[in-house]
């Protein structure tokens, strides 16, 4: 390793303590901020006025079915007006001269961005008019994300409250106050910090500059800022530009990029605080944000030493592999973005992680493949990480023949027949659309590359889709109808279906009373506790992708 690399990963070790630092001060005082939000009993008036704008009671309580017809209307109704923008851009003002999207194109699009996905198949400055970005495409990141938001508190109230008739709360009241009491205000102040960091903020089209060398070249403004705020505090991850944020009007300088990487983090990692408080055993919050901060760790350690010290001889020859990033961040600092963006749901990139080295592109796929749930999304890691707890405790209570409960809640046939379906629903939509697509023409036309990498540009699109992360790896051409078709398909299903087990997994939950806890029963708040669910969180990922990944990063590693 050289003595540059070595400067650089001291520099990375120096940005990631800062990082730590700043995100543990914000974790007490945001968690609790957030578990007021959805337990306070009086509504802003700007919240009354939507909801007389929108004829619903704000204080209806719902029953899990109601809460999920209720989201499952909204997000219908985003999708379809987000469609109509894509199609009709054309005939709407602020379009730059761009045409509307095509039918294909703009059903991925619409699902992307309303699952809180983001996957991109179009290049943001060559097809997409500041009116689609700003009044279309910003605006689903910050609904989908208020979504995700809700329907962890759904599955939170479920542990917290006794026999309410399976009521997990108001989805009208959770999609409100969690655009404007928690995304919107900390966008806005993102936003500016973002402007004080040179982002661009403004309506301009495509303006012809003389570059250094004396050429001319066309570049794009627009409401840039804005949208990177909200893209990455609501882990959506869509870029204003095709390079996303490694583009300079993006993120310009490496503390723009140190606070992006902040804010995709921020929520997440402080919603295992609102978990605890709205529970009221607070250490059960620290129990589920050691899980998320070990496997954090775990994938930065892991990604900063294959991107640094991979395989391969022009890594070794060059000092590091470069190829693929950003000299304004270098090697390590490109890696905690990876890994940060992939253990969310965001999907932002400050790097090409089709350039990664081999082991570092499978990190990439394993962190996405965990369900993304250190910290995963916004409300989607915290219901996820909570899903594998409850399967740790049921795999403890059959070794010890004991009647396993989590948090006083029973967990019987019912509750574990969701569960399980939650864990096999991703894992299915991505072996099952891979293999499809690794046999037929359509689906081989996609990859740039054969053999094992190709396998891995497949692989990652469906794991990327189907997790709704919205990274890809560069190569693969997805702007088809099949692509778009195929891995829209895998992007709706894999939104959807497991909030519906959620929903119902937290309604069987609200109609349970409390079972005392006795000496038998496994506690949940301690080290041993954030062993196991690490482990089964690994297991479970091990038994289901591991044949796939033998496949492709592993056979091009030791290739």
């Amino acid at each position: 390793m050289g003595t540059s690399t070595t400067a650089e990963v001291w520099s990375a070790a120096a940005t990631l303590a800062t990082l730590l630092v700043v995100l543990a001060a914000v974790h007490v005082p945001l968690g609790n901020y957030m578990a007021w939000v959805y337990s306070a009993p009086r509504h802003l008036r700007v919240e009354r006025a939507a909801y007389r704008a929108a004829r619903v009671d704000p204080d209806a309580e719902q029953t899990w079915r109601g809460y999920l017809f209720s989201l499952l209307g909204f997000s219908a109704a985003s999708l379809l007006a987000l469609y109509a923008l894509g199609r009709l851009q054309a005939l709407l003002p602020l379009n730059l001269g761009f045409t509307g999207l095509d039918p294909a194109g703009a059903w991925n699009s619409a699902v992307s961005f309303v699952t809180n996905t983001n996957w991109q198949w179009y290049s943001g400055e060559a097809a997409a008019g500041h009116l689609l970005q700003m009044a279309g495409f910003a605006v689903q990141n910050v609904g989908s994300a208020a979504v995700g938001l809700g329907v962890a508190m759904a599955l939170v109230r479920g542990f917290a409250r006794s026999g309410t008739d399976a009521r997990v709360g108001n989805f009208w009241s959770d999609l409100v106050r969690g655009v404007l009491r928690i995304l919107l205000p900390i966008a806005f102040v993102a936003a500016v910090l973002l402007v004080a960091g040179g982002v661009i903020q403004n309506f301009l089209p495509h303006t012809e500059v003389t570059t250094l060398a004396g050429g001319s070249q066309n570049v794009l403004g627009g409401p840039v800022a804005s949208q990177e705020a909200i893209k990455e505090l609501g882990t959506n991850g869509g870029g204003f530009f095709n390079a996303n944020s490694a583009h300079p009007y993006e993120n310009p300088t490496p503390w723009t990029n140190l606070l992006e990487i902040f804010l995709l983090l921020v929520i997440p990692f402080s919603l295992p605080r609102t978990f605890g408080v709205m529970v009221g055993d607070r250490r059960q919050g620290w129990a589920i944000l050691g899980v998320m901060g070990a496997i954090f760790l775990t994938s930065v350690a892991l990604l900063t030493w294959a991107e640094v010290a991979g395989p391969g001889a022009a890594p070794h020859a060059a000092g590091a592999a470069m190829e693929g990033k950003e000299t304004r961040f270098g090697l390590a600092a490109s890696a905690l973005f990876g890994s940060a963006t992939t253990l969310t749901s965001t999907g932002a990139v400050n790097s090409l992680h089709d350039s990664f080295t081999a082991p570092g592109g499978g990190i990439t796929l394993v962190d996405m493949m965990l369900g993304e749930i250190a910290p995963g999304g916004v409300g989607s890691g915290l219901y996820g990480m909570l899903i594998v707890a409850i399967l740790t405790v049921f795999l403890a209570g059959l070794m010890v023949g004991r009647t396993p409960q989590y948090l006083g809640k029973k967990i019987g046939q019912g509750e574990i027949t969701l569960v399980a379906l939650y864990v096999l629903v991703t894992p299915l939509l991505v072996l099952v659309g891979t293999g499809v697509s690794v046999v037929v023409g359509p689906g081989l036309a996609g990859p740039l590359a054969t053999g094992p990498h190709g396998l891995s540009e497949v692989l990652y699109a469906f794991t990327s889709a189907a997790n709704n992360n919205g990274s890809a790896f560069g190569g693969i051409t997805s702007g088809t109808p099949y692509y778009d078709t195929a891995l829209g398909i895998a992007m709706l299903a894999g939104r959807f279906v497991p909030v519906a087990l959620v929903l119902a997994l937290a309604g069987r939950f609200a109609s349970q009373g409390k079972t005392p806890e006795t000496r038998g029963t496994l506690p949940t708040h301690t080290p041993v506790f954030v062993g196991l669910v690490g482990a089964v969180a690994v297991v479970v990922v091990a038994l289901t992708f591991v044949p796939a990944l033998s496949l492709g990063p592993v056979v091009e590693s030791l290739s």
